[in-house]
């Protein structure tokens, strides 16, 4: 007889959390001072994310729904958002099986999560980084994805 997986139910119910604050944001928008910081592992099956992010962000990245989001979109398994990066939009995809942290810092709201160790995506590059952008070599900082400059001209 196998063991039940407590975690692993844990995490997908608490998963569902995040679907529906994602669901509600996708149909009622988001409050002035609400945001979302997600964190997923960017080589999980089924993440879609352009190749230049996925080398800047080799293992995990956190993105921000904020101010500077559009065409969310939520299913049961996954979600996918546009956003704007170096001044371009790309549509980004991100399987909830892929989630590492999922935070509301308007409410003080986080969810950590026990992502399991899956085979990277078929999309995998095999580019040399340099020693500054190895994995485990990235200062936290790094990861975050900061829209600041975008809220200084909406503020101005």
């Amino acid at each position: 007889m196998s063991k039940i997986d407590y975690q692993q139910l844990l995490d997908n119910a608490l998963k569902g959390v995040v679907k529906e604050a994602l669901i509600h944001a996708q149909f009622n928008g988001l409050g002035d001072d609400a945001g979302f910081f997600i964190t997923f592992k960017t080589r999980d099956p089924g993440v879609v994310l352009p190749d230049f992010l996925r080398m800047r962000y080799p293992d995990i990245m956190t993105i921000v729904l904020q101010y500077s989001y559009s065409n969310l979109n939520v299913s049961d398994k996954e979600f996918g958002v546009q956003l704007t990066f170096d001044g371009r939009p790309f549509f980004i995809r991100v399987p909830f099986s892929a989630l590492v942290e999922f935070k509301d810092p308007s409410t003080e709201f986080m969810l950590s999560f026990h992502p399991k160790q899956n085979q990277p995506s078929n999309n995998e590059t095999n580019i040399e980084l340099p020693l500054e952008e190895k994995p485990g070599t990235v200062p936290d900082d790094k990861r975050v994805v900061s829209l600041d400059e975008f809220r200084r001209k909406r503020n101005q």
